[in-house]
């Protein structure tokens, strides 16, 4: 399994995000809430800090991820599914918060928000054509496979 050096600095209290098994592509992030907790309302959106900023190698992005626990438990995911920090961004890292739920929910200080995966990206070189190959799906679009 490969793995990289990334510079990070952690203004928060709370541990680097870190793998919960040896399988895991996921990190959980936590929030960093030094003023004390945030309540989101049903639909109510917040962009909840982390105390985390790093420097990614170029060629490399950071993939923000809902965590399924908050989901199926209570409705949380995030606003920009997956959210992408890109290698030049040395800002917080800040993880939109939604409450797809009925209930209000709140969000403690250290609680885990999200999940971070490191991931390598491919720039790309556009060629502008005319035409480009056809293939039997074709122009089929949303819905197209279960038509059938």
């Amino acid at each position: 399994m490969d793995s990289i050096n990334v510079k990070i600095i952690n203004k928060s209290h709370h541990p680097l995000p870190a793998y919960a098994t040896p399988g895991s592509a996921g990190m959980d992030v936590r929030a960093y809430l030094p003023d004390g907790p945030v309540v989101l309302q049903p639909l109510q959106r917040a962009l909840i800090p982390t105390g985390l900023y790093m420097q990614l190698p170029h060629g490399f992005e950071c993939q923000i991820r809902p965590r399924s626990g908050l989901a199926i438990k209570h409705g949380i995911s995030l606003v920009n599914a997956p959210g992408t920090v890109d290698s030049d961004y040395r800002g917080e890292i800040g993880v939109i918060l939604i409450n797809l739920s009925n209930e209000p929910f709140t969000v403690n200080d250290g609680e885990r928000v999200c999940q971070m995966v490191i991931t390598r990206y491919t720039r790309v070189d556009w060629e502008a054509v005319e035409r480009i190959d056809t293939t039997e799906r074709g122009d089929g679009g949303f819905g197209h496979t279960g038509v059938q």
